[in-house]
């Protein structure tokens, strides 16, 4: 406890220490920022609007002439346009006046600056001088100035045109000195602006300086007392750290030894019980990944929305059935039987997982798998569905004789395969059950057309059925035939049914002729040439003798030939059973 009280100490006293050294540093920058501020407002508020002002006076000067001159042209055009002369004269006294109000407007606000610059004697001086000077040169002008204009007035009057040039000429001289003066007054005050902004400036980098010098000792001085506090806390530290890095290895076995009762002693001993946690956790995943897909589980966690709204995903459904099921359960005991379907399912299994794709349930002796996102690429599923329904297919004899070893046989007395349907198309993806038990799978019209395929094999008597946009999907990965278009129970339209031989370029030169012979026969039988139709077939069966799908067209045709067709037939057979 005294550990953990002097680490607190010592922390606190950094903090506090280092809180006193910014509240100073900031008190000073707030000093040092109102007097920038308050130099600036001066510049803002008196200076620049004092020069403007002046600037101003300049330019209602010229306008002023202008007006006179303005009033001259009109005085010596016959006739004189009296309301154009009057007009102008209106605006030349008006100029007159806003020249003396711009000139006072910059009196008043040097007189201002020097109210604020008592403390600074020079300043105040300068300014006083200023006022004189501005002073001076507006009364001056004004006498000298009305008195050139009355005069120039009289000579208008009576036409006298070298008088009133000799006027204008002496009126114009009269204004350049304003001018000039004017210009004389603001480039002093410009001069007292400049050396102003120098010295604000010069406060400004004084108070930088400050506040960096106080920063640098905050600094310095932290620097020191966390040495001295990080020498107790690192060790234990690093310790930890190397414990963390072994978990995040996956090395749960890994413990850290407690050296302290202080808070990184209380952490340590945290982190020990949560790496207990954690192998229980590990422990509790791989027991249940058993039972759900690791990868379900990891999806539900990314994409937490998918356990209440679900998606629709173009999703490949497998669905998988044992063919002999039935005989084996009567043939073995309860316990053979469970030994005989547990490896059924592990090496049923295998491929799917080995091919990307998701055990989604056993239902009785029968597998439901599914690909599509985001486990497997949309590009990809097809075509993984259907190499897995290849090695499943080639996993039958090997397990045959496994399970005639699990029962104690030589071979088994009872017929025992696999009948596969694949399907691909657009389903709803994602979590359905009630609020007490859910279970995330796949649904939709594209489920049922994988299990109608399934059941479909059974009556054309092949092992591997896949809907055309499975075939579609797989491209040039595998070789098939197409055997029917059919309309499945539950649905109206037609889909055409291919069965999936092998591998591309793996076919026996038996099973290339099996396929065209087949082939011909199907498009004889879509014609209604029956006769080509049946010789077809027949030659197909004689390829092989075992191939279902002959089998059952040549039966077909048997009916048709017996029972004419409407005309209405297009060549669509209708399943009536699941």
């Amino acid at each position: 406890m005294s550990i953990q009280l002097t680490v607190r100490k010592k922390i606190m006293g950094i903090a506090i220490g280092l809180i006193v050294l910014m509240v100073l540093t900031a008190i000073l920058s707030f000093v040092w920022a109102l007097r920038v501020e308050h130099r600036i407002q001066e510049l803002s508020n008196s200076f620049i609007p004092a020069y403007g002002h002046l600037a101003r006076a300049n330019i209602r000067s010229l306008e002023r002439a202008l007006a006179l001159r303005r009033m001259v042209m009109v005085k010596m055009q016959t006739p004189v346009d009296t309301a154009k002369y009057e007009e102008n004269r209106e605006l030349f006294e008006s100029k007159g006046d806003e020249v003396e109000k711009e000139a006072q407007a910059a009196r008043d606000l040097i007189n201002s600056l020097v109210e604020m610059r008592k403390s600074s004697a020079d300043d105040a001086i300068a300014l006083v001088r200023l006022d004189g000077r501005i002073g001076a040169a507006i009364t001056y002008a004004r006498q000298q100035l009305n008195q050139e204009i009355d005069r120039l007035f009289s000579a208008l009057d009576t036409g006298d045109g070298k008088a009133i040039s000799d006027s204008m000429t002496r009126v114009d001289a009269l204004r350049d000195d304003l001018i000039a003066k004017l210009d004389g007054i603001r480039a002093d005050m410009l001069s007292l602006v400049q050396a102003d902004a120098a010295a604000t400036v010069a406060q400004q980098r004084q108070a930088m300086i400050i506040a960096a010098a106080v920063t640098a000792l905050a600094a310095l001085l932290g620097l020191m007392f966390a040495l001295l506090v990080s020498g107790g806390i690192t060790r234990p530290v690093h310790r930890l750290l190397e414990g963390t890095r072994a978990v995040e290895a996956g090395n749960l076995d890994h413990t850290v030894t407690v050296s302290s009762r202080d808070e990184i002693g209380h952490l340590t001993t945290a982190f020990n019980r949560m790496i207990e946690q954690l192998r229980l956790k590990e422990h509790i995943r791989r027991t249940f990944g058993k039972y759900v897909d690791p990868r379900v589980v990891e999806d539900l966690i990314d994409h937490p929305v998918l356990a209440t709204e679900g998606q629709h995903r173009v999703m490949t459904v497998m669905f998988c059935d044992v063919r002999g099921f039935t005989g084996i359960a009567k043939e073995t005991t309860s316990e053979g039987l469970v030994k005989v379907m547990n490896r059924y399912f592990s090496v049923m299994s295998a491929p799917v997982r080995d091919h990307g794709g998701i055990i989604d349930k056993y239902i009785g002796d029968a597998i439901m798998a599914y690909w599509g996102p985001p486990f497997t690429e949309k590009a990809d599923q097809a075509r993984l569905a259907s190499l897995a329904a290849l090695d499943m297919q080639a996993h039958i004899a090997p397990l045959k004789a496994e399970i005639a070893e699990l029962l104690g046989m030589r071979s088994l007395p009872i017929a025992f395969d696999i009948r596969i349907g694949v399907a691909t198309g657009e389903a709803l993806v994602g979590s359905i059950g009630s609020e007490f038990m859910m279970s995330y799978t796949v649904l939709g019209e594209t489920v049922n057309l994988a299990s109608r395929l399934e059941g479909a094999s059974k009556l054309y008597g092949t092992r591997i059925l896949a809907s055309a946009d499975t075939i579609a999907g797989a491209g040039d990965t595998v070789e098939t035939r197409e055997i029917d278009r059919v309309v499945v129970l539950g649905e109206t339209r037609p889909q055409t049914m291919y069965e999936i031989m092998g591998r591309k370029g793996e076919l026996t030169p038996a099973q290339h002729e099996l396929k065209a012979r087949f082939a011909e026969g199907l498009a004889a039988y879509r014609a209604r040439r029956w006769d080509d139709a049946r010789g077809a077939f027949a030659a197909a069966l004689a390829m092989s003798p075992d191939d279902g799908p002959s089998r059952v067209f040549l039966k077909r045709i048997e009916g048709f030939m017996s029972a004419p067709l409407p005309d209405d037939w297009d060549g669509c057979w209708r399943l009536d059973q699941k």
